[in-house]
């Protein structure tokens, strides 16, 4: 049985991981199911770089995928459950993108 005041690696309750702490993924497509069981092991580590590179500035999503090198169907979800478990928020001010529309500039929630 878990300990409910079990904490995560940044102090937050277990219970507040999205997905119930599992990568999530379309039920329907086994190439999605490898997808996440592939990442399970990753995520933490996806988690903290995201945190880490957000600390030193705050980014849209294709700047951090740029910056980072990480494909953005591996960083979108990672700030998604971030954003999910209170870490990473929108902050208010938007930045034009690649695509000429502007995007959310994220940032670590204060």
């Amino acid at each position: 049985m878990s300990d409910p005041n079990q904490r995560d690696l940044f102090g937050y309750s277990l219970k507040q991981q999205p997905y119930n702490g599992a990568p999530p993924y379309q039920t329907h497509s086994d190439t999605s199911r490898e997808s996440a069981a592939h990442i399970k092991y990753r995520v933490g580590k996806l988690h903290r770089e995201i945190i880490e590179y957000l600390k030193a500035r705050n980014a849209t999503d294709e700047e951090m995928q740029e910056d980072l090198r990480m494909a953005a169907n591996t960083q979108r979800p990672r700030r998604r459950e971030l954003e999910l478990m209170g870490y990473v928020v929108d902050g208010g001010k938007r930045r034009m993108v690649q695509s000429g529309r502007m995007a959310v500039v994220w940032e670590l929630r204060r």
